[in-house]
């Protein structure tokens, strides 16, 4: 039976350079790795994607909530886990934690409500490492590119996201990573790269630790 993969998520506000940073993983990993966008990834996911970004539209807190997680629920059936499973590195460009920085914290709908919301459809799945790319909100802005629905609602929103992903980070330490995302790209992603491959040494180790507690087990 095959190792399960390793689960890669990438964390930010707009403009952190997160989906960039995201491909150069994937592309350095190579045919090992499949690389996943949130919402996307999936038919489903990329309709979603249409309709919360555009600015014309305005879904309550909770259908945006709602929105997300379904197509969230999509991904995880149709790419992720079977990816997973067939030992595959999947790198996703946001998971949940978008949802609970940006609908739980941001839009006030609380963290632990949409962490329930989105159990149904996830089924347990957790990243084996987040990595946070870190950077000013005006840092952030002041870069080119056109505004998206969530970026149209100004800075105060990208500093409430800031300061629940660092909350996040601060919760689960052994799952997060924080980059400084104000750097070049290609420093960036040297970090990025070692990080993530130090954590897939740490699962082969405890992997082969593990089969060999199993090997000495008596009978």
């Amino acid at each position: 039976m095959s190792r399960r993969g390793l689960f890669v998520t990438l964390e930010g506000i707009d403009r952190s350079g997160k989906s960039t940073q995201a491909q150069l993983l994937a592309e350095a990993l190579g045919c090992d790795a499949v690389a996943v966008r949130e919402p996307g990834g999936t038919a489903v996911g990329e309709q979603v994607r249409s309709l919360v970004k555009d600015p014309s539209t305005a879904p309550s807190p909770r259908a945006e909530a709602l929105l997300f997680a379904a197509a969230r629920a999509q991904l995880v059936a149709e790419v992720i886990e079977p990816a997973l499973a067939r030992g595959l590195t999947v790198v996703c460009d946001r998971f949940l934690d978008s949802s609970l920085a940006y609908q739980g914290a941001a839009r006030g709908l609380g963290v632990d409500e949409v962490r329930a919301i989105n159990r149904f459809g996830m089924r347990d799945l957790a990243p084996d490492l987040t990595l946070l790319l870190d950077i000013d909100p005006a840092a952030a802005s002041a870069r080119e590119g056109e505004l998206d629905r969530f970026e149209a609602e100004g800075a105060s929103l990208q500093v409430q996201v800031v300061d629940a992903y660092h909350a996040l980070a601060r919760a689960e330490p052994e799952r997060w990573r924080v980059v400084y995302a104000g750097r070049d790209q290609a420093t960036v992603h040297a970090e990025i790269l070692a990080l993530v491959r130090l954590q897939a040494a740490a699962g082969r180790h405890e992997g082969q630790r593990a089969q060999h507690d199993r090997d000495v087990t008596p009978e």
